[in-house]
């Protein structure tokens, strides 16, 4: 029996820089993800459709009321070019990066739900 292929890893970059300070400007992660945007399943859809989306592999947050990009990193083999510009903007302006930690929980019994 073959295992499960491995989901990709998500990194979030934390608009706090090594020093504790808040990045700046303030709509950095939402910049930074725009010039992602591009990058995504299947390459950019014909036509504009005058919408801007952000990629699926490179999406701000906002975690515990900080910014965040998070990036997956199934853009590194996407395009090797792009993840390592999203990493090299990280450590050029000292933010601090870190791996999610998804957590599964058990099944719900039900009783949660207000029964």
């Amino acid at each position: 029996m073959t295992a499960p292929p491995k989901k990709p890893r998500e990194i979030f970059i934390q608009g706090i820089t090594k020093e504790g300070r808040p990045f700046r400007p303030s709509d950095w992660a939402e910049r930074l993800a725009g010039a992602m945007a591009s990058f995504r399943p299947g390459g950019v859809p014909p036509g504009s459709r005058g919408h801007i989306g952000y990629s699926p592999y490179c999406v701000p947050t906002l975690v515990g009321g900080v910014r965040c990009v998070v990036v997956n990193e199934a853009l590194r083999d996407l395009e090797p070019m792009a993840w390592d510009f999203v990493m090299n903007f990280a450590r050029d302006n000292d933010l601090q990066v870190g791996e999610a930690c998804v957590v599964e929980l058990p099944p719900s019994s039900g009783r949660d739900k207000g029964d």
